[in-house]
């Protein structure tokens, strides 16, 4: 898998992630869900510099011209609910794409630490000969995305994948490497060290969930 970590290099990315991981400013939902459509677009943006492109005749008011535009036909997944801020980003640009949603949480069948990710629904078109691009907020474990991926296989096989994640754990990331593809890319703002007992990520921002929409039963 081919990572692209953009906290690499300085950009106004880093003021949006700041953003999000700072208690105060998280206190605000609209500001939250904001910030994270901002870094679906910026990760977006960087993406979209690898798609297939072609060249166009544009006719305007004075003459004509021509243009590189994107061909690549495109299919936008994203997991509910946390992914749905990142999901508006990513439609902000590429506003032609077909879309897909699934469902996906965490099941703690003893009460403890130890979970398994239970996906239950599932909206996508056919996928074949089309580039995936999955939107998951927080790469933790990678059992999210493991699952996402066994779930989708029924509608096709894509001719290219992209991940897009604001922040990822290390593990998390190494175990989605070995479950996708070797040619899939993973676009990411920000990567964590670690993951808590309960596989959260340190210090992450807390559950991207309930930071956008609320606390869940």
């Amino acid at each position: 898998m081919q990572i692209h970590d953009l906290s690499t290099e300085n950009s106004i990315l880093n003021q949006f992630i700041s953003e999000i991981r700072d208690t105060k400013i998280q206190k605000d939902p609209l500001r939250f869900r904001r910030n994270i459509e901002r870094v679906g677009e910026v990760l977006c943006y960087e993406l979209s510099k690898t798609l297939e492109f072609k060249t166009r005749t544009v006719q305007t008011p004075l003459g004509t011209t021509t243009m590189p535009v994107p061909v690549s036909p495109l299919v936008l997944c994203s997991v509910l609910r946390a992914g749905l801020p990142l999901h508006q980003g990513l439609l902000n640009y590429f506003d032609r794409a077909e879309n897909a949603f699934i469902s996906a949480y965490r099941h703690h069948p003893d009460g403890g630490d130890a979970f398994e990710v239970i996906v239950k629904y599932l909206a996508a078109p056919d996928l074949n000969g089309k580039t995936l691009v999955l939107t998951d907020p927080m790469l933790a474990t990678g059992k999210t995305l493991e699952n996402v991926l066994k779930a989708l296989r029924a509608n096709g096989e894509p001719d290219q994948i992209h991940i897009l994640s604001v922040i990822g754990s290390k593990k998390g990331i190494a175990h989605v490497s070995e479950i996708f593809p070797e040619q899939t890319h993973l676009w990411i703002a920000a990567i964590d060290d670690t993951l808590s007992p309960s596989g959260y990520i340190i210090p992450g921002i807390g559950d991207a969930g309930d930071l956008a929409f609320g606390l869940k039963l």
